[in-house]
C-alpha cells in the first residue's frame, strides 16, 4: 500500500493498541509508534513471589459492548475475568474504620454512613427540580439533590477512587455524564435509575454489564494479545522525539530510534499521547489552539503494592475500601485484588494496592519509596487491623495519572474539533477526551478506526 492509505498511530497505550488492531483487522496499512521500549503505556503486570500485581490500572468496568467484544476477539491469547461476586461489597471509611457501602433500601436506612436527616431528605429527591447550570460541579449537584452526608461518605470517596480528584472542580456532565443525564432526562437520580433499569436493551447492549473486569493472569496479557494481533512489523517501539508536520499529501512523521533519525509519511495520524506531550509533537498548531488542547490538569498518583504470604487482619471480603476527605487520611483508598480476582496471591495470603496523592495530596507522590511503604503499612495496620509484615513491597508513580474533567474541558473539546477540521487526517485521541476508563479507551479506539476506514474509502 502507498503512503496515501497509511495510518500512523502514535502511542501504544490501550487507545493506540485498540485503534491499530482494529485498523489492521480492517486490512488497512497501519504503523504503531511508541516511545517506550514496550507497548501498553501505564498497563504493566508483575509476577513476583507468587503475587500478580499491576503497576497501573488494576481493573476496568464493562461499560460498553466494545470492551467485551475486543477481549473476546483476542481469545485464546487473553481471557476476560470479571470480579468474583462474593467480593462485590465496597467499603467506605468512617471514624477510622471501614463500613460497607449499602446497596439496597434496607441497608441505606440502617447504615451509619449517612445522617437520618439526609436519609429522610432522600425521599424528596425524585421531586426536586433539575439543575440549570451545565457546568455544575459534582459536589454542588450531590449536595443539592442528596445532602452533605451522602456527598461526604459516598460521592467524595467514589470520586477519589475514579479520578483521584476534587469533586468541587469536576464538571458533572463531563466527569460523570451518566449521572448528569439521569437528572436532565428523567428529572431525578432515583426516578431515572428505575426507568433506565426497565428500558428494553438489545442483545449487544446487554454486554455492557458494568461488571468490574480484568484479564486472567493480569492486564498485560491484553496488551500482549493486541501487540501479537497487530504484528511485530507494524509496531515500532523506542521511537523518541516524535514530531508530526503537515505535508503536501498528508503528514510527515519524524522520530529518533537507536540514535538514528526516522521518517514516515501517512494520510492519517492518530495521536494518543497525553495533553502535556502535544506541544512538542504538533508544533505547527497555533499557540491559542494549543493552549486549549493542553489545558488539562493531571492528578499525580502513587500506587503501593503490598503482598502478605499470610493474612492476619480483618477478613477482606470486599472489593476494597475508599477513604473520604472527611477522614483526613493520606491514603485515597485500598484495593484487595486477591479477594476479587483469582490467583493474585499465595493461598492464605493477600495482595493489597494502596493509592496516594491525587488532587487531595499531590505532594505525597514525591515521598521516597521507604516513606510511602511505611505510610501504607501503618494505614493497613490501623484500618485493616493487620500487624503482619508484607513480604513484598513495590512502589509505582504516575505523575500524569488521571486527567481532570474540569470547567476547562469544553475549551479543550472545541480545540480538538478545530484542529481536526483545520488539518484533515490528524486525529487527537487519548484520555483527554471521551472518558478515562479502560472501556472508554477501547470504545474510542474502535470508533476512530471505523472513522478512518470510512474516510479512507471516500478518498
Amino acid at each position: 500500500m502507498d503512503d496515501a492509505s497509511r495510518v500512523i498511530v502514535a502511542g501504544a497505550g490501550l487507545t493506540g493498541l485498540t485503534t491499530a488492531c482494529m485498523l489492521q483487522r480492517a486490512g488497512m496499512d497501519v504503523l504503531l509508534l511508541e516511545q517506550d521500549h514496550r507497548p501498553g503505556g501505564a498497563i504493566r503486570t508483575y509476577r513476583e513471589q507468587g503475587f500478580v500485581f499491576e503497576a497501573g490500572p488494576n481493573t476496568g468496568v464493562l461499560s460498553c459492548p466494545e470492551a467485551v467484544e475486543l477481549i473476546e476477539s483476542l481469545s485464546p491469547l487473553c481471557q476476560l475475568e470479571t470480579a468474583l461476586p462474593e467480593a462485590g461489597c465496597r467499603w467506605v471509611m468512617k471514624g477510622g474504620r471501614f463500613l460497607a457501602l449499602p446497596s439496597g433500601l434496607a441497608g441505606g436506612l440502617l447504615t451509619p454512613l449517612f445522617t437520618w436527616k439526609d436519609k429522610l431528605r432522600l425521599l424528596g429527591e425524585p421531586f426536586r427540580k433539575p439543575g440549570t447550570d451545565p457546568d455544575e460541579c459534582v459536589r454542588d449537584l450531590v449536595l443539592r439533590r442528596m445532602g452533605a452526608s451522602f456527598y461526604d461518605y459516598a460521592v467524595d470517596p467514589f470520586i477519589s477512587g475514579i479520578y483521584a480528584g476534587d469533586a468541587s472542580k469536576l464538571v458533572t456532565r463531563h466527569a460523570l455524564p451518566r449521572l448528569y443525564r439521569l437528572e436532565q432526562q428523567y428529572g431525578s437520580f432515583i426516578r431515572g435509575a428505575i426507568k433506565k433499569a426497565s428500558e428494553p436493551r438489545d442483545e449487544r447492549s446487554l454486554k455492557a454489564t458494568r461488571q468490574v473486569f480484568s484479564v486472567r493472569g493480569g492486564l498485560e496479557r491484553l496488551v500482549d494479545a493486541l501487540a501479537i494481533r497487530i504484528g511485530s512489523d507494524r509496531l515500532i517501539t523506542g521511537v523518541a522525539s516524535l514530531q508530526v508536520r503537515p505535508g503536501p499529501e498528508g503528514f510527515e512523521v519524524h522520530g529518533v530510534r537507536d540514535g538514528a533519525e526516522c521518517h514516515w509519511k501517512s494520510r492519517f495520524v492518530v495521536l494518543t499521547a497525553g495533553a502535556h506531550a502535544l506541544p512538542s509533537m504538533i508544533p505547527f498548531v497555533g499557540s491559542e489552539l494549543m493552549s486549549g488542547l493542553s489545558n488539562v490538569r493531571y492528578a499525580p498518583v502513587a500506587q503501593v503494592a503490598l503482598g502478605y504470604d499470610h493474612w492476619e487482619g480483618i477478613p477482606l471480603r470486599a472489593f476494597g475500601g475508599l477513604v473520604p476527605s472527611e477522614e483526613h487520611r493520606k491514603v485515597l483508598g485500598i484495593l484487595f485484588p486477591s479477594s476479587f480476582l483469582r490467583d493474585r496471591a499465595p493461598s492464605g495470603g493477600a495482595l493489597l494496592s494502596l493509592f496516594l496523592g491525587g488532587m487531595r495530596h499531590p505532594e505525597l507522590v514525591n515521598l521516597s519509596d521507604q516513606e510511602l511503604v511505611a505510610l501504607c503499612i501503618e494505614e493497613v495496620s490501623n484500618s485493616l487491623r493487620s500487624h503482619s509484615k508484607p513480604v513484598l513491597t513495590r512502589v509505582f508513580r504516575h505523575f500524569h495519572a488521571i486527567p481532570q474533567y474540569e470547567a476547562s474541558s469544553d475549551l479543550r473539546f472545541r480545540a480538538v474539533r478545530e484542529v481536526q477540521q483545520t488539518f484533515p487526517g490528524l486525529i487527537i485521541a487519548g484520555n483527554l477526551r471521551d472518558g478515562i476508563g479502560m472501556a472508554d479507551r477501547i470504545r474510542q479506539g474502535t470508533e476512530i478506526a471505523q472513522e478512518i476506514k470510512n474516510l479512507s474509502a471516500s478518498v
